[in-house]
């Protein structure tokens, strides 16, 4: 599958980017900074200035603001760019007509903002062969007789997909306050997961966080969604009733179900209020595995499972590790499988937790093909306990990022599937209407210079319980239970190699 969530990563930008039109000011403003590790060259980067021109740009101007001007006025908005780059040092007019509808006129300021960000830190400066300043115009034109804002955005969409590269994107601000959620790891609302049952298209509960306000509820999974707040959710998707779930903490919202365990009972029907509250999505989960080593001890193995990289990734990881030292574990195995990657930056600070030193975490390569490495500035890892990282097919742009950074340092011996193969690093920003533009503005190598890119990170080990010798496999044949994690293969032969490890340092 596809990873849902692009490489983000904050670049320093050595001057602001600032767009005049209509006539608001808007700042792209992304900065790159983190005292723990540093970028040995800051990517290099215009400073544009869009400005609307002339006494009838200026009427103008004051006539869309008030949405009074048509095209049948032959009205057209008039934009210069001057960049001081080198790269960008030319000035381009721009006139398009402009709408009259508001909300058309409103996604036109928009497209001129994002089609400005790409012009100036689009990781192909070719913007795949054609003319990107010829897209704007035509672009605008395609959008002047159009009169929704949702068309409108389809334009740009497509406007976008010609740049070849599908994780350069734009998204609605519905779908970005969703993204800042995940990527925040904090919303307001009752701690429930819900989606559509696909046989019966009903919403159905997927689980309950711990403590939340629906698990102290007695929510439970499979549970059936009937109402939330006396209206009906046939016909809703999971996304429309996830949005009637939230809202500000100290409010409440009541919700009418089936049990899931008697849905054909109309006995099993009832209404529960639910408070909503502060809820905190920790992307960690993690557990101790004990184990019989190779020469028959009992050991401790901390198993680590990181979802997505957010915003308290690598703090929910290091609080958990710094627990799981003091209970005495001995080895670690950090599970990335079906990871699809988040914000760069939480995928390097993870890497720090278990490396030393001024290791290079990942080399970057800008649209100008200069590649700066990325390294740790005196960095003090938590444990220096033997450490497996499982990966899969599922393990996307900072899953891989991370994975190489340990394997090519030495520090972890990689077990599982090859990897997805997205190696590229984008930006995001907020645009001024509050939806967000995903630029892919780098892509990156490995410490070692892997290329990972469509090719992935092929393990060192694949997880098959054939890799297993016939002693560790009698040994958990033997049992009388085992757990879910200590059945799984791959969770096997990751017990396996941390003894291997284990039996090596031993011997020297």
């Amino acid at each position: 599958m596809a990873p849902l969530c692009p490489n983000t990563i904050s670049p320093k930008w050595p001057k602001p980017f600032s767009v005049e039109l209509f006539p608001v000011r808007f700042w792209y403003s992304n900065r790159f900074s983190d005292k723990k590790w540093s970028v040995s060259n800051s990517m290099p980067r215009a400073s544009c200035h869009l400005k609307t021109e002339s006494k009838l740009t200026q009427h103008l101007v004051k006539s869309i603001v008030k949405g009074f001007v048509g095209f049948a006025a032959t009205a057209t908005a008039l934009a210069s760019i001057c960049c001081d780059s080198p790269a960008l040092a030319e000035s381009l007019t721009v006139a398009f007509p402009v709408s009259r509808a508001p909300e058309v006129n409103k996604v036109q300021r928009t497209l001129v903002e994002a089609w400005g960000l790409i012009r100036e830190t689009f990781v192909d400066p070719t913007f795949n062969h054609q003319d990107w300043d010829s897209k704007l115009q035509q672009t605008m034109a395609e959008i002047f007789p159009l009169r929704s804002a949702d068309a409108a955005y389809n334009k740009i969409s497509g406007m976008l997909s010609t740049l070849g590269d599908p994780f350069t994107r734009i998204i609605s601000p519905k779908e970005y306050q969703n993204f800042r959620i995940g990527s925040d790891g904090n919303l307001q609302g009752v701690g429930v997961f819900i989606s559509i049952e696909p046989r019966t298209g009903h919403l159905v509960v997927l689980s309950c966080l711990e403590d939340s306000p629906a698990a102290r509820a007695g929510i439970h999974e499979g549970d059936e969604l009937i109402e939330i707040n006396g209206e009906r959710l046939d016909g809703v998707d999971s996304e429309a009733a996830a949005q009637k779930l939230r809202g500000h903490a100290g409010t409440s919202v009541t919700v009418k179900l089936h049990s899931g365990k008697d849905l054909g009972s109309d006995s099993s029907i009832r209404e529960v209020n639910l408070p909503r509250e502060y809820i905190k999505l920790s992307p960690i989960s993690c557990t101790i595995i004990p184990h019989r080593t190779l020469d028959g001890h009992l050991a401790k193995t901390g198993y680590v499972k990181l979802s997505a990289f957010s915003q308290t990734a690598a703090a929910d990881m290091e609080n958990a590790i710094q627990e799981m030292e003091i209970q005495g574990v001995q080895s670690y195995i950090l599970d990335l499988r079906n990871n699809p990657g988040g914000l760069v930056k939480a995928g390097l600070d993870v890497a720090q937790i278990w490396l030393d030193g001024d290791e290079t975490l990942v080399n970057t390569i800008d649209r100008e093909g200069h590649m700066s490495p990325i390294n740790m500035v005196n960095g003090h890892a938590v444990t220096h306990d033997p450490l497996v990282v499982l990966v899969n097919e599922g393990s996307a742009s900072a899953s891989e990022i991370l994975a190489g950074a340990l394997h090519d340092n030495g520090r972890a011996i990689l077990v599982g599937h090859k990897t997805f193969g997205k190696g590229k690093i984008q930006s995001v920003t907020e645009l001024h209407d509050g939806s967000a533009l995903f630029v892919t503005v780098a892509k990156y190598l490995s410490p070692a210079l892997h290329d990972i890119d469509q090719v992935g990170i092929i393990p060192d080990v694949q997880c098959t319980t054939e890799m297993l010798n016939s002693a560790k496999e009698s040994m958990f044949k033997d049992k009388k239970s085992v757990s879910s994690l200590e059945a799984d293969s791959c969770i096997m032969v990751a017990e396996h190699e941390l003894d291997v490890q284990e039996s090596k340092g031993t011997a020297s």
